[in-house]
């Protein structure tokens, strides 16, 4: 049995209550106004990003030696769970930035790497993108056709990445690319691909259900030429660092399905008691009741799973059971609470005037996102099964 810290919201550290406070006061200030509007629009709202990013956002996992906040987990947890009570397209923005990206170049770049690239990052000043997914490869990501072929100090890239979050305006991304079989896990390399790099172009950006303030979109490559110190990691530890990053990046989508969850769940509860039925609030009627009973139950024990895998993250421990199991309890609570939330608020649910309408549809990207709920049990399945 892992020993860890349970961290009830009673009994947050200063650390996270500082968190907290920043992150609603931020989201409040300059998200909470704006919210249908972006959503309607599609607009992604670039601007706000370096205001986040001045607070200490985008680099929350990052040393303060290359520009970071320094903190743990539980701090970012708090900070993305927070955001997307707010508006889940911008948890889901911040979220991607820091735990695909940003960590991605601090976990496997070189000290010259990450002083180059981890500062702007930080700071807001620059977005990051990460790209793995392609057009028919979304689970089977070792059947990537992109490729990257050397040709002595330097690299070309020829393919096309799709789904990629902030595909268009990011200015430093990740991408993953082939330099051997298909199929081989030791056969794909990660580079940093700067934006304005020859070769390297925005695609379609997809028309979404939901998350619509957070750009997703294409990234094309065009015998795209990159400098070999570019490169991230040896030649061909590219699928097996993604895989590690994933790790972590499924707490990130536990801790926006809870925002989502909390979001849905106190719009509800606040409705259940305002509406007056039958003289009485609905609240009141045991059918709606036990509603929020089951959705208050549900959200606790995704927040407990959650902490559990941010607390063996800050230990450096092996998370991959322990975050696969937060993110697809998480994010399939989500939508089951997103769902529940509208069926509570009846025909109203039904309509843009109250925020439930949203994140039934924002909810259900988290159960698709860095590996969908079947991808999530086929990894638990094989550590269960491995005894590990």
């Amino acid at each position: 049995m892992i020993d860890f810290e349970l961290r009830p919201e009673v009994s947050k550290s200063e650390t996270q209550r500082m968190v907290y406070e920043a992150a609603r006061d931020f989201a409040i200030q300059f998200i909470k106004p704006n919210v249908m509007d972006w959503d309607e629009a599609q607009y992604f709202p670039v601007e706000i990003f370096e205001k986040a990013g001045a607070l200490g956002f985008m680099g929350m996992l990052i040393p303060e030696r290359y520009g970071g906040s320094g903190m743990g987990y539980h701090e970012y947890v708090t900070l993305i769970e927070t955001i997307s009570i707010i508006d889940p397209s911008i948890g889901l923005s911040i979220a991607a930035h820091n735990s695909l990206c940003v960590n991605h170049i601090y976990s496997f770049g070189t000290e010259q790497q990450r002083l180059k690239w981890l500062p702007q990052l930080c700071e807001g000043s620059s977005i990051g993108a990460w790209g793995l997914t392609e057009h028919n490869t979304g689970s089977d990501a070792k059947g990537m056709s992109t490729t990257a072929t050397q040709k002595g100090d330097h690299w070309v890239l020829n393919g096309t990445k799709n789904f990629i979050t902030h595909g268009i305006s990011a200015d430093i991304a990740i991408v993953i690319a082939r330099n051997g079989n298909k199929g081989d896990n030791r056969g794909m390399t990660a580079f940093v691909v700067e934006r304005g790099t020859p070769g390297f172009y925005a695609g379609k950006k997809e028309n979404k259900l939901g998350m619509r303030a957070s750009e997703t979109a294409e990234m094309i490559f065009e015998n795209c030429i990159i400098p070999d110190e570019n490169r991230l990691g040896p030649i061909g530890d590219g699928f097996v660092q993604s895989m590690k990053i994933l790790d972590g990046g499924r707490i990130s989508i536990a801790a926006l399905s809870l925002g989502v969850a909390k979001g849905a769940y106190n719009s509800s509860l606040l409705y259940s008691q305002e509406r007056k039925q039958f003289g009485k609030s609905i609240s009141e009627f045991q059918g709606i009741s036990f509603k929020l009973v089951d959705m208050a139950t549900e959200i606790e024990a995704a927040s407990l799973l959650t902490q559990k895998a941010s607390e063996m993250k800050n230990k450096n421990l092996n998370v991959t059971k322990a975050g696969a199991m937060a993110k697809l309890f998480a994010s399939e609570t989500c939508v089951k609470v997103a769902s529940e939330s509208v069926q509570i608020h009846g025909g109203y649910g039904f309509t843009k005037d109250f925020p439930v309408e949203k994140f039934y549809r924002d909810s259900k990207l988290c159960t698709i996102g860095e590996g969908t709920s079947e991808i999530q049990k086929i990894v638990i399945a094989r550590k269960i099964l491995n005894n590990n």
